[in-house]
């Protein structure tokens, strides 16, 4: 029978997609068909005649199987060989167009499944390789400002290097009035605010801890972010990191910065993370959220997880002092509040994800959604109170290429709606209710 052949185009250099192929801290991240499902181990002997295992399992538990085969030929960042275990082959070309690499894999259909869902399902792991390897943000911090949204990125664009203002729209007649939004960048972070009135603020729950390569940069942060501010812990040394400090900035978000040393090019977009404290009557939660995460997340992992000691953290209920996990193509630094704390995660500061289509907005929403009365115009609230908003992807392009008329039938449509539905979306557009 004849292969089935698929590729993709992907905007990062040959050695980098070679090594996140390849390498399984990589693996575990993309390769998934369907996001009920996940990798959860891998291995990768990438040698002539070694052997590659990745465990892939349904993240309900309810099945699991080995993906596995050994290696035929290896031709380093140009091409794989390799047998299956059922005894299948297949081939995976690299190929160098100018910046940008092509990746094809031409592999043996199996009898048991139909050929166009077998391109499908092999088609969308190259496609969420492509998106890891690229760093495509899935997921989006957002931030509420009163009415200065564009002032305060104006600011922090000003402050950071390899920053920018993305774009700047307006939405009308809304329940707060016309609302300016706002997209920027951080060290390539895409960041997203609105200034929609003072009815949230700004909390130490959630923050935003920038790794830096040197003291001189952390100083040159925090004097320029910190005038107006409060310090929560003083510039200086502690336990865990030589030169850290955490404070607010004048408009009332949180910032924590410190020394970590050096960073290689593809590390670039992850030197800054939002920080999820979990305090109040959320303290102690931290463990439980990073198993949430894991088990609904598609690619998520952890790093590193450091418990308190007895008798560490003053309040007894805080278990995790630093955790990180990923997930969605963004780094997270999840922890207990060691004092017990008295903030709680609010709308000021929400995760953002972006959908493609109705089958991944249904999917979000269902396995993150907890507080039904929270549930208006895409936001949600999960078991631990922190504010997401499942949006389609295509609800910018939706609002930006229409006219007055349409964009306001289309912003009163998703206005009156808790989850978001594409297909009403698209007649209120076409007037068509």
């Amino acid at each position: 029978m004849e292969q089935i052949q698929i590729n993709c185009t992907i905007a990062r250099p040959k050695a980098q997609v070679w090594e996140y192929y390849t390498e399984p801290k990589h693996i575990v991240k993309w390769n998934y068909a369907s996001l009920d499902w996940h990798t959860t181990k891998s291995e990768n002997d990438l040698t002539v005649g070694g052997r590659f295992s990745s465990r892939m399992e349904a993240k309900d538990g309810s099945f699991g199987f080995d993906f596995w085969g050994i290696y035929d030929e290896i031709i380093k960042e140009q091409l794989i060989r390799y047998t299956l275990g059922d005894g299948r082959k297949a081939t995976v070309t690299f190929t160098s167009q100018g910046e940008e690499t092509s990746v094809q894999v031409s592999f043996d259909p199996e009898s048991q499944n139909p050929v166009e869902m077998q391109r499908n399902g092999w088609q969308a792991i190259l496609d969420n390789f492509k998106a890891y390897t690229e760093n495509t943000q899935k997921i989006v911090p957002y931030l509420w400002y009163d009415k200065n949204a564009l002032e305060a990125a104006t600011f922090y664009t000003s402050v950071f290097p390899d920053s920018k203002i993305l774009g700047v729209d307006k939405i009308y007649d809304t329940p707060s009035g016309d609302c300016d939004m706002v997209s920027f960048q951080l060290f390539g972070l895409e960041i997203q605010s609105i200034g929609a009135g003072p009815e949230f603020r700004f909390n130490s729950s959630l923050s935003f801890m920038v790794s830096c390569t040197s003291k001189e940069e952390i100083d040159e942060y925090y004097g320029a972010l910190s005038k107006d501010g409060d310090v929560l812990m003083p510039l200086g040394e502690y336990p865990f990191c030589p030169y850290y400090v955490w404070f607010s900035d004048k408009y009332g978000l949180n910032w924590q910065l410190l020394l970590t040393g050096s960073f290689d090019g593809y590390e670039r977009e992850r030197r800054i993370r939002p920080v999820l404290l979990f305090q109040n009557t959320q303290c102690g939660k931290a463990e439980e959220a990073l198993k949430f995460y894991e088990s609904v997340l598609p690619g998520a992992t952890l790093g590193v997880v450091s418990h308190n000691l007895e008798g560490e953290a003053q309040d007894t209920r805080a278990t995790i002092n630093y955790a990180e996990i990923s997930f969605l193509g963004m780094d997270f630094v999840i922890m207990d509040h060691g004092l017990g704390g008295e903030d709680s995660f609010n709308e000021a500061f929400s995760l953002m994800i972006g959908c493609k289509d109705q089958m991944e907005i249904d999917y979000y929403w269902n396995k993150l959604s907890f507080v039904p009365e929270a549930e208006q115009c895409g936001w949600l609230k999960d078991r631990f109170g922190v504010s997401w908003q499942i949006v389609p992807s295509i609800l910018g392009d939706l609002l930006a290429n229409s006219t007055k008329e349409e964009a306001d039938r289309v912003t009163k449509a998703f206005l009156q709606m808790g989850k978001f539905d594409i297909d009403l979306l698209n007649k209120a557009k076409n007037e068509v209710l």
